[in-house]
């Protein structure tokens, strides 16, 4: 484990709209207020920059890796707050024209991108009155990624991720998963603390979920309830609604007598 002190971690929480000036002004003010609260580490929602009406209008924020206007917003805020962002999710570009990487970012301190991970599984949901296909606007990436930090290894994921528990079984040695979510209303209902206290607990570790809150463009609804949840799946800080942050300390020693009094990760007899 990463031996380094503990440091506080904050989840941002927005209300996305169409307007994208309005959207990274709005993510501007919240990292702000983060740092002043004392995060070292500080973690974007799901599409922080666009909630529109027609997901297919995402492809006209795509970027190319290295370069593009959230990326250079993103490489600023963590530079000029001497911060670790880690960026939501941005549109980057694929191998396909009419579909786009769902990509979260890790900027360090000095503003260099130490991270990539392209969300790997597309949510897909029909229930007779609503009918949604990531598939039709997103191209899925297909690499587990570890992010190493001063103060933790990371374990990023995106969203419906959280369905799909192998994703954190490959090479389980981190301290930390983060989950930028805009999870549908009905859906968090019915099952995001329930499936982010599930990662938690079978992983023992930390997990930083920030949501989407909130009506969108469209009418679109998001279920918000952005949270930290320590490494015995109990909630330390959450926002259940509106633009805010959540923050905490993430507890190494917490961590530790997790792990050294009830060991089932060392206790893994079947692997993925």
């Amino acid at each position: 484990m990463n031996s380094a002190k503990n440091v506080k971690i904050a989840a941002i929480q927005m209300n996305s709209y169409s307007d994208i000036a309005y959207n990274i002004a709005t993510a501007e003010r919240l990292i702000n207020e983060a740092v002043l609260q004392g995060a070292s580490y500080v973690l974007l929602p799901e599409y922080f920059y666009w909630m529109g009406r027609n997901d297919a209008d995402r492809l006209s924020f795509a970027e190319v890796f290295g370069d593009g206007l959230l990326q250079r917003h993103l490489s600023g805020w963590a530079k000029q707050y001497g911060v670790w962002i880690s960026g939501g999710t941005i549109a980057l570009k694929s191998l396909e024209p009419d579909r786009v990487f769902n990509t979260n970012l890790t900027f360090d301190p000095s503003g260099i991108c130490v991270g990539r991970y392209d969300k790997i599984h597309l949510f897909g949901f029909d229930d007779g009155e609503q009918s949604y296909q990531e598939s039709d606007v997103l191209y899925p990436g297909d690499q587990v990624q570890t992010i190493q930090t001063p103060f933790a290894r990371i374990r990023p994921s995106v969203c419906y991720d959280l369905r799909f528990p192998e994703l954190y079984r490959q090479r389980p040695d981190y301290e930390l998963i983060t989950a930028p979510a805009a999870f549908t209303y009905k859906t968090g209902l019915a099952h995001w603390h329930l499936l982010l206290q599930a990662r938690a607990v079978e992983n023992q570790c930390y997990v930083l979920a920030a949501g989407q809150t909130g009506e969108h463009d469209g009418g679109k609804r998001t279920f918000g309830h952005s949270v930290i949840i320590d490494p015995w799946g109990e909630i330390v800080a959450e926002r259940q609604e509106g633009d805010g942050i959540v923050i905490a300390e993430l507890d190494k020693t917490r961590l530790a007598t997790v792990r050294r009094q009830l060991p089932a990760l060392a206790h893994r007899v079947l692997s993925v």
